[in-house]
C-alpha cells in the first residue's frame, strides 16, 4: 500500500504543515505546483527532500486560486484549463529534474478533484504529459481516464468522511475532516486490508485503492500519519509507492 500526502503547500514566507516530518512517513508526495499553493523554491525543496527519502513525486495541480487554496470551483475554458495543468506539471518536472527525480503521476487538488465539468481538461493534460492519474476509485474522472487509456491509480482518504454514494462529504459540512487518531487508523486499515470504507451513515462500501491519502493540513497530520504507518506495518501491509 502507498501512503500519499499533499505537500509543498507553502508560498513565500507562509508555510503549511511539516513537510519534512511527513516525508519520513509517506511513500508518495503530491507536490503543489504553484497555482493553489507552492512556489518555485518550495517545489524544489520538497522534491529534494522527497528524493533523499526515496519518496515518489507527483504533480498536485489545481485552479489558479491562491487566495482560496484551490478549494473553490472556477469556471474555465477547457482548453485553457488543460494548458494550465500542463504548465503546472512542466514547472514541477523542471524543478524535480534539478533534484535528480522525475514526476511520476498527476493528481487534481481541491475543487478540481471533484469538478466533473472539467474532467476532459484533466484527462487531456494527463495524455499530453504522459502521466497516470491518481483519483478516487469508480469516480467520473477514473472512468474518463480509463476510457482514454490513461493509467489510473485509486486512492482513499483516511482522514475524510464518506457519503453513502462513495463520494467525500464536502469540507463545508460538519464532520467532513476526521482528526480522531483511532478512527483514522481504523479507516486506513479497513481500506488497506479489506478494501472497504464505512460511510457516515454506517454503510460499508467496497473501496479498492492503491494509495491512502493523509492531508498535510489536517490537525495533527504528522501524528496521524505516524500512527497509520505503524498500524499498517503491524498488520504486515507492505508500504511502497503505488507506481512501479
Amino acid at each position: 500500500m502507498d501512503l500519499n500526502a499533499d505537500l509543498g503547500e507553502g508560498f513565500g514566507r507562509w508555510e503549511l504543515g511539516d513537510d519534512e516530518a511527513l516525508l519520513d512517513l509517506v511513500t508518495s508526495a503530491n507536490v503543489a505546483c504553484g497555482f493553489h499553493a507552492g512556489d518555485a523554491a518550495t517545489m524544489r525543496r520538497t522534491c529534494g527532500l522527497a528524493a533523499r527519502q526515496g519518496v515518489a513525486v507527483g504533480a498536485q495541480v489545481g485552479y489558479r486560486d491562491l487566495a482560496g487554496f484551490g478549494r473553490r470551483f472556477i469556471e474555465y475554458d477547457l482548453d485553457q484549463l488543460r494548458d494550465e495543468i500542463i504548465y503546472q506539471v512542466g514547472a514541477l518536472q523542471a524543478l524535480a529534474a534539478a533534484e535528480g527525480v522525475r514526476v511520476r503521476y498527476l493528481k487534481p487538488h481541491g475543487a478540481l478533484y471533484h469538478a466533473t465539468a472539467h474532467i476532459d481538461a484533466i484527462v487531456e493534460a494527463a495524455q499530453a504529459t504522459g502521466l497516470p492519474v491518481l483519483c478516487a476509485p469508480g469516480s467520473p474522472l477514473a472512468t474518463a481516464a480509463g476510457d482514454a487509456v490513461v493509467p489510473v491509480y485509486a486512492e482513499g482518504f483516511a482522514d475524510r468522511a464518506y457519503r453513502a454514494d462513495g463520494t467525500l462529504l464536502p469540507r463545508t459540512k460538519p464532520g467532513a475532516v476526521i482528526t480522531d487518531q483511532e478512527e483514522v487508523v481504523a479507516r486506513a486499515l479497513l481500506m488497506a486490508v479489506d478494501q472497504r470504507v464505512i460511510a457516515l451513515d454506517g454503510t460499508v462500501l467496497p473501496h479498492a485503492v492503491d494509495s491512502i491519502c493523509l492531508h498535510g493540513d489536517t490537525p495533527g497530520a504528522v501524528a496521524l500519519a505516524r500512527a497509520v504507518r505503524e498500524a499498517l506495518q503491524y498488520a504486515d501491509v507492505p508500504l511502497r509507492p503505488f507506481l512501479p
